[in-house]
């Protein structure tokens, strides 16, 4: 008979005093396991405090992680510039889908239109971070269930994605690319930057999709491990809240490229009517972990038919809506080669002044790889907001999974969990 542990022996804690055990230990037939932070199926630092029933998960608690970043406080000390360095660290799987995300939020409050060259490249990286991110959740989920070849074909390929963003930013892992009306720099060579995207999409991608598709789609023991596992209903999704892959997954039709277009997934994104990006919304109605890998699926070639879209239309001109005015930082060569670029840039730097946001407040959205992800912000006139709050999709996502794993093996935990792709940085508050 399996030795069941007495109250006070759990983890030699005060259980008094240790409100989130209290309830663990009530039924004495039942097991109080940790899974996590350092369980290896995690990836991270988040934690779940498990009540087992035999090998049935009676109750899950999450945990939200232990990163303690403070992330949105960061955002009342940065200017609206700045803070692209830390939002590019709330997802650190696809960090410039982050970038391009705060920046399009910033640029409703300030009512600036970016440039058509700046929208057909931003859309392009946007969904070159779909991509990345996509590769690495269904890797990471296959290697979970113990396919560890699934995993190389994914990750191996994130790698030239990391080519193209150091070419574009200077940065491999974050580019901190995006700035307010534009980006801090601008591509160096056309000719070479869709080069190397028509490489990737064209050669590598499909290779690698491929050989992920073979590997996994019919593999009989990575689908029972998810078919009819984890599954939620579309009125269930909906009361969650949930979005991106994972509300899809459940029949949940709503993507904001669709629904709130912006950038080039809006018509006449060029100011001379040109038209949309035309693309497909993946829709599962099962709601199992196997659909949410199965809609990943799909969304990495709809990303890839975007991008074929637009390679080859990006316009000429200015990125930098700002370019011209005194109140973006200068280019290197002008701080160091004029004294003009030298003032420009110590007053911006040295005398605190920059871009003053209008007093107000704004709530905006775009579709990030893992679903909605939006930025409340409360600007009070000066160039520093007053608030910053983050609607991260993970930290949404990641609060079902107790309603997901009910019932449920212990073994199943890793296939629910790689399933939502958790990334522990949109967890931190």
């Amino acid at each position: 008979m399996p030795y069941t542990m007495k109250p006070d022996e759990v983890y030699g804690l005060d259980i008094e005093n240790t409100d989130y055990l209290k309830d663990h230990v009530q039924a004495p037939d039942r097991w109080v396991l940790n899974f996590g932070p350092q369980h290896p199926a995690t990836h991270t630092t988040l934690r779940l405090v498990l009540e087992l029933d035999g090998e049935r998960v009676a109750r899950c608690t999450p945990h939200i992680g232990y990163l303690h970043s403070g992330f949105e406080k960061l955002g009342e000390h940065h200017d609206y510039n700045q803070y692209v360095c830390t939002v590019s660290r709330m997802n650190y799987v696809s960090p410039i889908a982050n970038d391009i995300a705060w920046h399009t939020i910033c640029e409703r409050l300030f009512d600036i239109d970016v440039t058509p060259r700046c929208k057909v490249v931003r859309t392009i990286m946007n969904e070159l971070g779909r991509i990345q991110d996509h590769l690495l959740s269904i890797g990471a989920a296959a290697l979970d269930l113990g396919a560890f070849t699934g995993f190389l074909y994914g990750f191996n390929e994130r790698e030239f994605i990391y080519d193209i963003v150091e070419y574009l930013s200077g940065q491999r892992f974050h580019p901190d690319w995006t700035r307010l009306g534009g980006a801090w720099r601008d591509i160096d060579d056309d000719e070479v930057f869709k080069r190397m995207i028509k490489d990737f999409i064209h050669t590598r991608l499909p290779r690698a999709q491929k050989d992920l598709e073979s590997c996994l789609n019919r593999n009989r023991i990575f689908v029972d491990r998810l078919k009819g596992v984890g599954t939620i209903s579309r009125e269930d999704a909906i009361a969650w809240s949930l979005s991106g892959p994972v509300g899809r997954a459940s029949g949940i039709t709503r993507d904001i490229r669709k629904s709130e277009p912006y950038l080039c997934y809006a018509d006449n994104w060029d100011g001379e009517g040109a038209e949309a990006v035309k693309f497909n919304v993946p829709i599962s109605t099962d709601g199992d972990s196997l659909s949410r890998y199965l809609v990943r699926l799909e969304e990495l070639h709809q990303s890839v038919s975007i991008i074929d879209q637009l390679i080859d239309k990006i316009p000429g001109g200015p990125i930098d809506t700002l370019a011209d005015s005194k109140l973006s930082i200068p280019k290197k060569g002008e701080v160091y080669g004029s004294i003009e670029g030298t003032i420009q840039l110590f007053e911006l730097l040295m005398h605190n002044r920059g871009v003053d946001a209008p007093v107000g407040e704004i709530y905006g959205a775009v579709e990030s790889p893992n679903g909605e992800l939006g930025y409340y912000i409360v600007a009070n006139g000066t160039k520093y907001p007053t608030r910053v709050r983050t609607r991260p999709p993970s930290f949404i996502n990641y609060s079902v999974f107790p309603k997901l794993i009910e019932g449920h093996l212990v073994s199943d935990v890793v296939a629910v969990l790689g399933s939502l792709n958790i990334i522990a940085a949109e967890l931190d508050r």
